[in-house]
């Protein structure tokens, strides 16, 4: 078993690669977390709920001898609604395009069915090589940070995987998120840069406003909301009349909700959660469009529409 931790200097190579890596884990793993550490800024919501992120975004990390295209799917579980099955759907074709794969594991938590449940998968898709990242190696001493890396390599050769790399990653302390990209690089292939330099995600903006208001509106509720609101962003304009020096980007949104009794838990008494949302994905909004911002939201009932295939495919699923 080889695990990584620390970079060996290496010359560098005249040949540049491109690719695309992505990470899987089951929901929670750290894996937004991680894609946000490696580009550097904020692209993938990042929730400490389960099953937050919806689409695929994809965090291009810059580098003078590579590019790598983070793909964050969605985490693999077993579905229970129609939604679930199309997330799903998602992951596998994901996993069937990239040119690595980075397994997401906890260190702060035992290797579970779920762990398991996404590694059998990984095993039936042979060629593409697998690098099993621990991660949240901040919450755990060093036994047990051991102890659980000695577990990630008894897991491959239980299920026939040969691990590319093992190595033990904390986002949020940043160590080793350089290591791991070095990683990566020459799982890459061969090849010019596939985006802009300066481009930091391919999603288009409106996605991603909506995925920060819908961040700012998972935080805080209750247990039994966090699959249950989607957000469309209705349109972004310009307001007219404004100087060249003092621009004011408008943006209508809508939060969808499946039952009107959840409306008063988005909205909060007197509507003050509603305007906490906004004041805080505003913030985000800015920094990420680097303008001023003006947020009109507003919560609608869209009655069960993770079960609803025409409403999913309105709310972008």
């Amino acid at each position: 078993m080889s695990v990584r931790t620390q970079s060996s200097e290496q010359p560098a190579e005249a040949d540049h690669r491109a690719g695309f890596a992505c990470f899987v884990g089951r929901p929670n793993a750290g894996k937004s977390t991680l894609t946000n550490a490696l580009v550097g800024q904020k692209v993938a919501i990042t929730s400490n709920r389960p099953q937050t992120t919806r689409h695929t975004v994809r965090g291009i990390v810059h580098r003078p001898d590579a590019q790598l295209i983070l793909v964050d799917t969605p985490g693999l579980h077993k579905p229970r609604t129609l939604l679930g099955e199309r997330l799903n759907d998602v992951v596998r074709t994901t996993w069937a395009e990239v040119d690595a794969i980075g397994f997401c594991i906890p260190a702060d938590q035992k290797i579970g069915p779920g762990d398991r449940f996404i590694a059998k998968e990984l095993a039936g898709i042979k060629k593409t090589p697998k690098v099993a990242i621990v991660t949240k190696t901040d919450l755990v001493d060093g036994k047990a940070l051991a102890e659980q890396l000695i577990a990630v390599d008894l897991l491959g050769k239980e299920l026939g995987i040969t691990w590319a790399e093992i190595v033990p990653v904390s986002a949020t302390a940043n160590q080793q998120v350089d290591l791991l990209a070095d990683l990566l690089v020459p799982l890459m292939p061969k090849g010019p840069a596939l985006y802009p330099e300066g481009d930091l995600t391919d999603e288009p903006e409106m996605v991603m406003v909506a995925e920060l208001i819908r961040e700012a509106a998972l935080e805080g509720v209750r247990d039994e909301l966090p699959h249950s609101i989607a957000v469309v962003v209705e349109e972004m304009l310009p307001r007219e009349d404004r100087p060249a020096d003092k621009p004011l980007l408008d943006i209508h949104a809508n939060l969808y909700i499946e039952r009107t009794s959840q409306k008063g838990i988005v909205i909060g008494p007197k509507g003050k959660r509603l305007k906490d949302v906004g004041i805080k994905s505003r913030k985000q909004i800015e920094a990420l469009l680097g303008t001023p911002v003006f947020l009109d939201l507003h919560v609608k009932v869209a009655k069960d529409w993770q079960r609803d295939p025409k409403q999913l495919r309105r709310l972008g699923f």
